[in-house]
């Protein structure tokens, strides 16, 4: 298992080589990713494209993939690319949209064509004040947004 995602992340299974990985048939998020430096961090990946499927044995997986050529040229050969599973429970088609494209903003990776902005800005909320919050333009003297 290999965590991805903000916080605590979302508990995906794998990585997998693969090459030789049998896909099932299943809605699931994916993402695929490499090893930058298998000699000095061989328990290090590197995220190269983040996706959501609803049938991931209809993907293409393992190299039939639309941008499977980028992930074998990202890590230097078919067999250096890996593959994460993340069956979201309960999760709808909209649920695993919303966490690939979560994960593509915070690792934004190089095979993925559209990249997200993982921006928050101000008017998006507005400003709004509850008995148990203070108003989010009170900025205290420890907020390093900047104004």
């Amino acid at each position: 298992m290999i965590r991805l995602g903000s916080l605590a992340g979302y508990p995906f299974e794998g990585p997998r080589l693969l090459g030789g990985w049998t896909p099932p048939a299943r809605p699931a998020v994916y993402a695929i990713v490499y090893k930058p430096d298998p000699e000095a961090k061989a328990e290090r990946y590197a995220v190269i494209y983040v996706g959501h499927s609803d049938d991931l044995a209809a993907e293409r997986f393992p190299f039939k993939h639309p941008r499977a050529h980028c992930w074998v040229q990202r890590a230097g050969s078919k067999w250096k690319v890996y593959i994460c599973t993340y069956e979201v429970p309960g999760g709808a088609r909209g649920h695993r949209e919303q966490i690939a494209n979560e994960l593509t903003a915070i690792y934004r990776p190089r095979c993925n064509a559209e990249q997200f902005d993982h921006a928050w800005k101000d008017e998006w909320i507005g400003d709004y004040s509850a008995p148990t919050t203070a108003s989010l333009n009170k900025r205290g003297p420890d907020d390093q947004r900047s104004q």
